[in-house]
Formats: C-alpha cells, structure tokens, sequence
C-alpha cells in the first residue's frame, strides 16, 4: 500500500493506495510520501477541491466493505457538489433503514471524495466522523456553499 499526506483548509490529510485503486482518506499524517501515477492525481484533484477550482472528483476509487457500506459511498457519490441530502433520502433509494445509512456514511472509507459531509439528519446538521466532527463538516459544506441552512 502506498500513502502520501496533503494538508488542506481541512486540516492534514493522509491517502492510500492499494493496487491503483485510492482505498482510504484520513485525516492525519502519516509521514510517508509515495508516488504513483493515481496519489499524484488525487494529491492535485484535492488542491484544486480546497482552492476551490474543483467540484468533484474524478478518481479510481476502491470501497473495502459490505454491499451496504458500498451501496451507500455510491449513493453519496452522486449527491452534487453544494447540494445535500438526508440518510433518509438515501435508506428510501436504496430500500434500507437511515440508521443503517448513518452507520455507512460513519464508515466511509474515503471522506471529502466521497462526500458523506453532504448528508443530514432528516431535523438537519448532524455528527462527522473526520478530525474535527461537526466543524469539519461545516467546514466543507460552507467551503461547497451548501451552509446557507446554518444562518
């Protein structure tokens, strides 16, 4: 597995690797700076997120976990950037209860990329499982001009 850290607005981040495929975004460093054709894209893509000239991601992504837990990262993929939704919206679509979603969305593997900061609870903001919990997710959300419900 190869790792390599990027430090954003959202605090120091470390991305692995495994097999050309980004498995995992934590928040951290770990000290280590490999290089491959898919770190260095993801390292440029999430520069571009946090300088505000990207929207989305365009990057091979691997989630290691049940069918639920990936049903729901693929669920979350699709939520647009300044956009949100609800663990509701997501258990109706995928025929699932929100608890189960707000437990996948928790095990995210791959935060920020896939962007579970852009699910609510059905009475609005609710917990992050990032460095920082419900301030990082403010963070990001007012950083994608999704906060406006915060006022």
């Amino acid at each position: 597995m190869r790792m390599k850290d990027i430090t954003t607005q959202f605090g120091a981040l470390t991305i692995s690797e495994d097999a050309g495929t980004i498995v995992r975004l934590t928040w951290g460093v770990s000290g280590r700076s490999d290089s491959s054709d898919v770190l260095d894209a993801v390292v440029a893509q999430l520069a571009e997120y946090d300088s505000g000239a990207r929207e989305d991601f365009d990057l091979p992504l691997r989630v290691n976990g049940s069918q639920v837990q990936q049903d729901v990262c693929t669920a979350m993929s699709q939520i647009s950037f300044g956009d949100t939704c609800t663990y509701g919206d997501i258990a109706k679509q995928l025929g699932i209860p929100a608890q189960v979603v707000g437990q996948a969305c928790g095990g995210n593997p791959i935060p920020i990329i896939i962007p579970c900061h852009r699910v609510m609870g059905a009475k609005g903001l609710t917990g992050f499982s990032g460095a920082g919990g419900v301030e990082t997710k403010v963070a990001l959300l007012r950083h994608e001009g999704a906060g406006g419900f915060l006022i």
